[in-house]
């Protein structure tokens, strides 16, 4: 990485950032939420709003959106989300046969991806995906993703409409891989 931008990075964000040639690979990491309780109030954008209410909100947003979600992400990114999805199954490198519950899977980049690396990569016809998200319209969506690819037709892929924050109808075991990309800031509680 040019050192003036690791510098710049270092100086800009509250991130640990290592350089490529140190560790072969990039790393920010960073705690972006305090576990307190006794507040009442939470993010939500740029705006600080009651607990009680995000969840609404973000259900209302994804609604308005959930029909340009893919094309938005392609705009606001320049594609670039592309890259980090797909950097994302490689490095999570999946065993044959592996159970994926994919949270806030929205469209279902992420369960595709997945399902396509264990196809190419693994030779596996076995491995599958369950969706979940807390927004209907952002779930048919991925539904409608899936309603002409082979995972469908020999039931690869499942959705159920549920909270991140509340799994409690998975039940223990039933998965091997857990993930939740870009939806873990809209979560109420995510510590």
């Amino acid at each position: 990485m040019n050192s003036t931008l690791y510098r710049r990075l270092a100086r800009a964000t509250p991130v640990s950032v290592r350089p490529f040639a140190q560790t072969r690979s990039f790393t920010l990491t960073t705690t972006c939420y305090q576990n307190n309780e006794h507040d009442s109030t939470t993010h939500f954008g740029f705006k600080t709003v009651p607990k009680d209410m995000k969840e609404t909100l973000v259900r209302n947003v994804f609604s308005k959106v959930a029909s340009n979600y893919d094309i938005m992400n392609d705009a606001m990114s320049m594609g670039v989300h592309r890259l980090w999805k797909d950097h994302f199954i490689r490095s999570m490198s999946p065993a044959r046969g592996a159970k994926l519950i994919d949270v806030a899977g929205g469209t279902g980049d992420i369960a595709q991806r997945f399902l396509e690396y264990q196809d190419k990569i693994n030779g596996d016809s076995t491995s599958s995906v369950h969706m979940v998200d807390i927004n209907p319209d952002m779930l048919r969506e991925g539904e409608q993703r899936f309603a002409s690819t082979k995972w469908h037709d020999d039931e690869r892929i499942g959705f159920t409409v549920g909270n991140a924050e509340n799994l409690e109808f998975v039940k223990d075991g039933e998965f091997d891989v857990y993930t939740i990309a870009f939806g873990i800031r809209n979560c109420t509680h995510p510590e």
